[in-house]
């Protein structure tokens, strides 16, 4: 559903969302959200929280502890061998 609402631009250019804007976006206190600006139009994207949505988002690969720890000793040892 498209949403249109007017506010108004306060002290230092601040603009407040409308409740019914904020309540659509699903957004929180805090959260960051993307402006970008199409003509004379600005367009306001929720952004997600990269935690929330590695422990809640769609997961799309999957690795086993035990090669993730031996990727990660490969690497460390590349490591320690380029500084010698």
């Amino acid at each position: 559903m498209d949403q249109a609402v007017k506010a108004r631009i306060g002290r230092k250019y601040a603009i407040y969302l409308p409740k019914v804007i904020v309540k659509q976006l699903d957004l929180k206190e805090g959260e960051k959200v993307l402006l970008s600006v199409s003509g004379k139009t600005v367009i306001v994207h929720s952004l997600e929280d990269p935690i929330k949505l590695a422990l809640s988002g769609k997961k799309f690969a999957s690795i086993a502890p035990q090669k993730a720890e031996r990727i990660s000793l490969e690497q460390q040892r590349r490591a320690v061998k380029s500084t010698h």
